[in-house]
Order: C-alpha cells, then sequence, then structure tokens
C-alpha cells in the first residue's frame, strides 16, 4: 500500500472528487516548457500543470504563450506566458529571471522548442543551417545553462531535453535537424555529469513522429514510410510524449539521469 503522503484524492486540479491519484511530488514546483504554446508542449505543460506544477511557458509567438498559459491556469495551476527566442541567450535569462520572480521559484525545465529546415545537403543553405542550429542546440544550451545556475545553487532540479529518434539515426533531408538534436543528446549526457552532484537529474526524451501541426507539414508518403517502421502501428500524441516527461521530473525517476528515452512506437528499431 502507498503511505498516504504520495496519495492524493480530489486535491489538484484534474481530480475527480472521489478519484485519487499518486503525488508526483510536483506540486508547489515550478517548470519552464519552452514551445509550449502548441502541440508536444503544451501537451507537457497542461500535464505538469495537472499534477500541481506552476508553469512558465516560452514562446516565440507572445500571444500563442499567453493564451496557452491561460488554458493552464483554467486546470487550477499559477501559469505564465512569455514571449521568447530561445536562440537569444540575454532573452532566455530575462524570462527565467522572470520566471523565478513571478512563480516563486524554478525546479524543472523542458526543453522542447525545435525548427525544422529541411532540405538535402548539397542543397542546403547557410540560413537553413545556422537558423536551425540556433533554436534546436543554442536554444537548448542557453536554457539548460540558466537552469543549471538556479539548480545548482538549490541543489536541486530536473532538466528533460526533448531530441528525436533522427538525432540517433540520421535522416535524408534533415541534416541540420539531425546534428542540432544528436547535439542535444551529447549536451544533455555532459550536464549529468556535470550537474549530478548536486541533486540535478538531466534527461533526453526522443519522440518518433509525433501527431502535431509539424507533422501535418510531412508529405503523406513520407508519413506512410514512417507507420510502417514502428511496430505498435500508429504514432505517438503529444500526450503520450508528455506522460513520459511528467514522470521523468518527478520523484518517482529521482534516480534515472542521463537516459535517452525513445518514444516511438517501436520505430527505431
Amino acid at each position: 500500500m502507498l503511505p498516504k503522503d504520495r496519495v492524493a484524492c480530489g486535491t489538484r486540479a484534474g481530480d475527480s472528487e472521489s478519484g485519487c491519484r499518486v503525488d508526483l511530488g510536483l506540486r508547489n514546483k515550478v517548470a519552464v516548457v519552452t514551445g509550449g504554446a502548441r502541440g508536444i508542449g503544451k501537451a507537457i505543460a497542461e500535464s505538469l500543470a495537472i499534477e500541481g506544477a506552476a508553469v512558465a511557458i516560452f514562446d516565440r509567438e507572445g500571444p500563442s504563450a499567453q493564451e496557452a498559459a491561460r488554458a493552464v491556469r483554467d486546470l487550477g495551476a499559477r501559469a505564465i506566458g512569455l514571449e521568447v527566442d530561445v536562440s537569444k541567450s540575454e532573452a532566455v535569462d530575462a524570462a527565467v529571471a522572470a520566471t523565478v520572480k513571478e512563480l516563486g521559484g524554478l525546479h524543472v525545465m523542458v526543453c522542447n522548442a525545435g525548427i525544422t529546415r529541411d532540405g538535402p545537403s548539397w542543397k542546403m543553405t547557410d540560413a537553413q543551417w545556422q537558423s536551425v542550429l540556433d533554436v534546436n542546440l543554442n536554444g537548448y544550451f542557453y536554457c539548460n545553462r540558466a537552469a543549471a545556475r538556479v539548480f545548482k545553487d538549490q541543489k536541486q532540479g530536473r532538466i528533460v531535453n526533448v531530441a528525436s529518434i533522427n538525432g540517433l539515426r540520421g535522416k535524408f533531408g534533415q541534416a541540420n535537424y539531425t546534428a542540432s538534436k544528436g547535439g542535444v543528446i551529447a549536451l544533455s549526457k555532459t550536464l549529468a555529469k556535470e550537474l549530478g552532484k548536486f541533486n540535478v537529474n538531466v534527461n533526453v526524451v526522443a519522440p518518433g513522429m509525433v501527431l502535431t501541426e509539424m507533422m501535418a507539414a510531412v508529405p503523406p508518403e513520407f508519413q506512410a514510410t514512417a507507420l510502417a517502421e514502428t511496430v505498435l502501428g500508429r504514432f505517438a500524441t503529444p500526450q503520450d510524449v508528455a506522460e513520459l516527461i511528467v514522470f521523468l521530473v518527478s520523484d518517482r525517476a529521482r534516480h534515472v539521469t542521463g537516459e535517452v528515452i525513445k518514444i516511438d512506437g517501436g520505430q527505431y528499431i
């Protein structure tokens, strides 16, 4: 039987009056979710809110970030939405400082913001290459660094970086994207080594195809190929990814760090 302090009954957003949920230790914690205005990021923010966390949503589209924050508040959690270009270190540092001031701290950093600018390497322009690296790799470093400064001093924190199975295996037409995601994996393993002694866990989630707006732009023939690669015969939903991330930032995963966890329905194997 679970100890009473690990079970909450009808006490948080998302609980029914008679229903009980296992307490994941996220009540009164503060989380940042980058790229949190839509898709996977929005699902992460809402899932964290349901578990009792306050959430700061960083997104390059300010009105969308604020709208997503309102949706989180509707779940009964505290939330703010901030317009943040994660490719700019000064903007990230300012947004993290604003989060600490407005929400009272920082305990979880989930980096999810990402872009694609696909094309075969021989046609890829400098701008296509650099823009993806700026957001998908530099942006993760800036956010991880800002969080690490807070976590190191308080000797507590959780970081989850969203990569991709294509950062593990490569993908035609995505030299920039796969390089960025492979870099995120290496970055995360390094930070796990550096921050472990400060009680900070750093992990990577590597999705396959996920049913998002970004996927809608993928040509149908490529979607069909990806679906055929899975062994479960389906694509992930944003909620599938969110549930894994909530586990990784919870007390239930306190001894997990430096891991790359694929969530792809068996697409990689």
